[in-house]
């Protein structure tokens, strides 16, 4: 939302929808810049290891949803959370410096399970094809053992 004056001398509001490509553009820097930042300026040891997974930014430029993740897993999610709420107001006063917006929006952290997700996943389906690969192993030496039994 921005204030404007108006020919009149009345204050009003008009609200700023930017391009869907100009948004990603904003969200993919900011995601770069904040990676950047928790490696290179960020010293709070609550922050150490964690990844920067995705950036949104609604069409109105008011908020900015970033989603992060450590290798550790959920266990850090509330001290990481905390540790990203109590520096937010230095990273959006940074991001700000570095991304020239007329109004920045307003950071909200979440934490993002994906990455768990997929490890979980991979896991489920490494077992799987072990399994089967062993099913087959089985069912191939119990073919020999009837061939040889024929022959």
């Amino acid at each position: 939302m921005l204030y404007h004056r108006e020919s009149s001398g009345c204050l009003s509001w008009r609200l700023e929808v930017v391009s869907k490509l100009r948004v990603q553009r904003i969200a993919d820097r900011m995601r770069e810049e904040l990676s950047e930042m928790m490696i290179k300026e960020v010293h709070d040891p609550r922050l150490t290891g964690i990844s920067v997974t995705d950036v949104t930014v609604d069409r109105e430029l008011a908020y900015a949803e970033v989603y992060v993740s450590a290798l550790e897993g959920s266990e850090r999610a509330e001290d990481v959370l905390a540790g990203l709420e109590h520096a937010g107001g230095f990273l959006r006063r940074e991001l700000a410096n570095r991304i020239d917006l007329r109004v920045f929006p307003r950071l909200r952290f979440h934490w993002d399970p994906t990455p768990e997700r997929a490890e979980h996943i991979e896991q489920l389906l490494d077992m799987l094809q072990a399994e089967s690969s062993s099913k087959q192993k089985g069912a191939q030496s119990a073919s020999d053992k009837q061939d040889k039994a024929d022959g």
